[in-house]
């Protein structure tokens, strides 16, 4: 185990991943790994290290302690590991307290969170968390598309993704919701888009991002994936993941969210409000598709693959 301050009780069991916003947050891994760790397209939890665990408790009020008196001007706190919302609402809320009681410049505390860990979290025991200090999820749908979700092993549904991001919205926590372009590959790109915008759509997060698609380790699971469940994954090219990407932006009818694609896997960096910058976001992506060497796209060797 790592430790990022000398001399202190705060310790990592590497690799520690956490959203680039959460880049200047303070981070307590409360649990290790992931507590699904079944997803095709991911490899961020499968060394040995990093099977899926929870911190005792009794380290977490030390480590958090120890904050308080050495690092009193936190002002952002992310809990990791890859779904510290696996822990039941009274581990949390011990937690949450813990952080209000020792670190109180703390304004926000933010979290990864599978869908498929809220569906036994009431609305009453999420805003019971957000009142005690939680105030962003983010969330990974990927896909909205029932195929997809299936075939990359998501553990949930379309409308169970979508009942979890309803209970934050209701609970008043907000969502930072995930897609990945191009997950579903040359066969299944329409309904991918389509129905992923469908679930944007029927909760309007907050933030929505577009990443890519990336293999770093091969495609063979993820392949396996999809012929498993007779399907076919064919990996699609830049140009067709920005026509499928121009057809998710198009389907989109929200309000008042946050876009983003300019994670390092994003070739097109594409930043807006949706949907008052709806229209600019399409002519950007209609320039890509037609004349990419106008788009200012991202060399590819900044990508991670």
């Amino acid at each position: 185990m790592w430790s990022p301050y000398p001399d202190s009780p705060i310790h990592y069991i590497e690799p520690l991943f956490r959203p680039p916003s959460e880049a200047r947050s303070l981070i307590f891994q409360i649990t290790n790994g992931c507590s699904w760790n079944k997803c095709t397209y991911c490899d961020m939890y499968t060394q040995p290290q990093k099977e899926f665990s929870l911190k005792a408790e009794a380290d977490i009020q030390a480590e958090i302690a120890w904050a308080g008196r050495f690092l009193p001007d936190t002002r952002r706190v992310f809990l990791a590991d890859g779904d510290a919302m696996s822990l039941s609402t009274r581990r949390l809320l011990a937690v949450l307290d813990a952080i209000r009681t020792h670190l109180p410049q703390v304004e926000r505390v933010a979290s990864y969170c599978s869908s498929f860990n809220l569906h036994n979290k009431s609305v009453d025991d999420l805003k019971r968390l957000r009142d005690a200090g939680l105030t962003l999820i983010y969330m990974g749908a990927e896909s909205g598309d029932d195929l997809v979700l299936e075939s990359i092993s998501k553990g949930d549904t379309h409308a169970g993704t979508v009942d979890a991001l309803n209970r934050l919205r209701d609970a008043d926590i907000r969502r930072s919701v995930m897609i990945i372009n191009g997950v579903g590959g040359k066969h299944f790109s329409e309904q991918h888009a389509l129905n992923s915008a469908k679930l944007a759509n029927a909760t309007q997060p907050e933030y929505l991002s577009s990443l890519v698609i990336n293999h770093p380790h091969g495609e063979a699971r993820f392949r396996a994936g999809y012929e498993k469940h007779g399907g076919r994954y064919e990996a699609m090219s830049q140009h067709e993941r920005f026509r499928e990407l121009r057809t998710f932006v198009d389907a989109l009818t929200l309000k008042q969210t946050i876009f983003r694609s300019d994670h390092a896997s994003n070739q097109l960096v594409l930043k807006g409000v949706l949907g008052k910058d709806k229209a600019a976001l399409l002519q950007q992506i209609d320039t890509a598709i037609a004349t990419p060497e106008e788009a200012h796209l991202r060399p590819v060797w900044i990508r991670p693959f």
